[in-house]
């Protein structure tokens, strides 16, 4: 995109992309303390009241790097706006839905429409800006979209408790229909260089992802050792290795196997895949626990979560600012101790007839802790690539992100399933703590795959990283 001449309209850039972003953010938050209310409506199970989120994240995570791709091909601002137009007509169909099945459906499309919006939301804004401005801008809109995954929960509960679930949902169709007004307006057409789309690929992750989950869905109901879940396992298991190979021998690959001979990007993505998967995974289900077990009202639940939440607004910009005098290494394994033994501690507590008071340290611990690790994890997986290919390695991040966070719900639940059930607030406390102590165990094999990143080393008075 041509770098507008006034600051007006780049202005306009910053204020819309950030409004998408907002959107987006808001839409994955706010729902998570809607759970408790619309599993009561239609009467769905746990384990299926989990595809409202997986089936989101699923559809945005294998898409991502396609809709990069769409934008780059057929204008940004035009694929941009067809991204939004689909997210609002998925959002009422999710308003409007009868049952789960309608539900989860409408969510996937609500995915869909994300993974056209956000790459290109940043494509976007980082065209507009030059250089030496980017980085402001960038952190603006860091810093909106983090506001979104803040307030997220507590909005939800508050409508939730005063309106009904569906206006979680509703609340989109405004937002979102400014936006496309303002992106029609306001933005001005770019194209990037024309890529081949890798469908198959695209084919072959989304089979994959879902083989590995449905195992772990199913698993409690028929028994782990049927054939239903060996067949479900070996499909995960072919599709995986049939997503690899063809990456290695595509002409051009949307996941670039090459890039993962680098220790700072390999072992950033695997520390980074555990450490989301226990986090979704607790989003999930610790605001039914707050409700279902320490029954609060989904509004109370909202605002209990803050504790969690909220360190993301004090504790990311420090770990930002300071991962190039430490190194990336000391924060992402010392931030995930933090999150494995906050969550530890709480599968602990939860054992023995806890009051939330007694919560509170345990989530600002393992929220601290998470928010350290997150800009260093990321950090090392941008900076392991060249400036050319930093777009690829920031989708790879993010895909690996939602997969990981649709991997850590199925594995919380298929946990939880196991070990206790809705049907009481005693038996929910046995499930969730359960829950609890995998997620835990996900966040210390995040801190020990972090101990593989590059140390850095003082050079000339400046840290530079060094693969030892």
């Amino acid at each position: 995109m041509q770098t507008p001449i006034n600051r007006a309209a780049q202005n306009w850039v910053l204020g819309v992309t950030a409004l998408a972003s907002f959107m987006m953010a808001l839409d994955a938050m706010i729902i998570t303390t809607a759970f408790a209310t619309i599993r009561a409506e239609f009467g769905s199970p746990v384990e299926t009241l989990q595809w409202t989120v997986n089936a989101f994240n699923l559809t945005f995570a294998v898409l991502l790097l396609t809709g990069a791709a769409l934008g780059d091909r057929f204008g940004r601002r035009r694929m941009f706006a067809a991204g939004l137009a689909l997210f609002v007509v998925a959002s009422a169909a999710c308003a409007l839905a009868g049952n789960a099945t309608a539900l989860i459906a409408a969510r996937a499309l609500q995915g869909a429409g994300a993974a056209l919006v956000m790459p290109l939301a940043m494509a976007i804004l980082s065209g507009t800006f030059g250089r030496e401005e980017r980085a402001r801008a960038l952190g603006i809109f860091a810093s909106i979209t983090g506001c979104a995954l803040i307030i997220g929960p507590a909005i939800g509960g508050f409508i939730t408790e005063h309106f009904g679930w569906r206006w979680v949902f509703w609340i989109n169709l405004p937002i979102g229909l400014i936006a496309i007004a303002l992106v029609l307006a306001r933005l001005r057409e770019s194209f990037g260089p024309a890529a081949a789309l890798d469908i198959p690929g695209l084919a072959l992750v989304a089979l994959a992802a879902l083989a590995w989950v449905w195992s772990l869905l199913r698993g409690n109901a028929v028994g782990w050792a049927s054939a239903e879940i060996m067949a479900a396992l070996m499909a995960g298991l072919v599709f995986t290795a049939g997503f690899v190979l063809w990456e290695l021998r595509a002409t051009a690959p949307m996941v670039p196997m090459r890039l993962f001979a680098s220790r700072a990007l390999a072992s950033g993505m695997s520390a980074s895949v555990l450490f989301y998967a226990a986090m979704y995974g607790v989003l999930f289900l610790l605001p039914q626990f707050l409700q279902t077990a320490l029954g609060f009202d989904a509004f109370g639940a909202g605002l209990r979560l803050l504790p969690w939440t909220a360190t993301l607004f004090v504790t990311a910009p420090i770990a930002g600012a300071v991962v190039n005098r430490f190194g990336e290494r000391p924060l992402v394994v010392t931030g995930l101790l933090m999150q494995a033994i906050g969550l530890g501690w709480i599968a602990e507590l939860v054992s023995s007839a806890v009051t939330y008071s007694a919560l509170v340290a345990p989530l600002v611990l393992a929220g601290v802790g998470v928010s350290m690790a997150m800009p260093a994890a990321q950090n090392a997986i941008l900076s392991s690539v060249a400036v050319a290919e930093m777009g690829k390695a920031s989708g790879i991040f993010n895909m690996g992100r939602f997969l990981g966070g649709m991997f850590g719900i199925a594995a919380l639940v298929a946990n939880f399933s196991a070990h206790g059930g809705v049907d009481s607030a005693a038996h929910f406390e046995s499930g969730f703590a359960a829950a609890m102590s995998l997620a835990a165990t996900l966040s210390l094999g995040g801190a020990i795959a972090g101990c593989f990143l590059p140390a850095r080393r003082r050079t000339a008075g400046a840290a530079a990283p060094q693969d030892a």
